[in-house]
């Protein structure tokens, strides 16, 4: 498979860190493929190398050595400020943790990347925001502070956020663990209906019984990864 063929596509990447008994390897000069419109699970222990991976595709941390392109584009050689333009309009981003921002409206947090990215007319980003709330089941939540919604209203608010400019790779680390399964089962249902409409999608989870219902998985053991039992070359 050519590398234009992925969305998403890591080569040989190695992330080191400097610890207090000397070089920790993070990752082990790894590869992964992600095509358009895939479902993608990570899994594997604390400590494996799952987070790192995720950041090295978002661009928030930076390989030792290797490629990684995200539509084509290398994130790695990005400056800083290349790097946030791309990501804002290129990767929506979905944290256990939703980080929205206490003081605005949730209405406010789904607007304010298309502000950052200067994407669609001033005029037309509220109306996009309140689809994309209604989308998600809270319009009626819009004019509302965060920490006035339950956890499960927060994190389907981060992903209407995460769609704000229509990313074509949504990235999400442990999305439903903040949750009770009922709520998870939730929005877990709706990753599955953005996939059904073009999104392509990479979620680490610890949730057994959600990764079962996720078509691809891999496993990250010791910074190295694998799929169907068989180390990615």
């Amino acid at each position: 498979m050519q590398e234009n063929n992925y969305l998403v596509h890591v080569h040989d990447v190695v992330k080191n860190f400097q610890g207090p008994a000397g070089i920790i390897n993070v990752l082990r000069s790894v590869n992964l493929g992600v095509r358009p419109g895939e479902f993608v699970g990570v899994r594997g222990p604390s400590g494996s190398g799952k987070s790192t991976l995720i950041n090295m595709i978002t661009g928030i941390d930076r390989p030792t050595s290797g490629a990684v392109r995200v539509a084509g584009e290398p994130i790695e050689k990005m400056s800083e400020n290349q790097l946030a333009r791309f990501r804002g309009k290129n990767i929506g981003v979905i944290f256990q943790f939703f980080q929205l921002l206490p003081t605005l409206t949730v209405l406010e947090n789904v607007i304010l990347p298309m502000d950052f990215c200067r994407m669609w007319k001033t005029k037309e980003r509220p109306e996009r925001a309140m689809n994309l709330l209604d989308q998600v089941g809270l319009a009626d939540q819009a004019h509302k502070l965060p920490n006035t919604l339950s956890g499960g209203q927060q994190q389907r608010a981060a992903i209407a956020r995460a769609l704000a400019n229509d990313p074509p790779l949504l990235m999400a680390d442990e999305p439903t663990g903040n949750l009770d399964s009922k709520t998870a089962d939730k929005v877990f249902t709706l990753f599955e209906e953005l996939i059904g409409q073009g999104k392509t999608f990479i979620m680490v989870t610890h949730d057994v019984e959600l990764a079962k219902r996720i078509p691809r998985v891999i496993e990250v053991y010791d910074g190295v990864l694998y799929e169907n039992g068989n180390m990615i070359q």
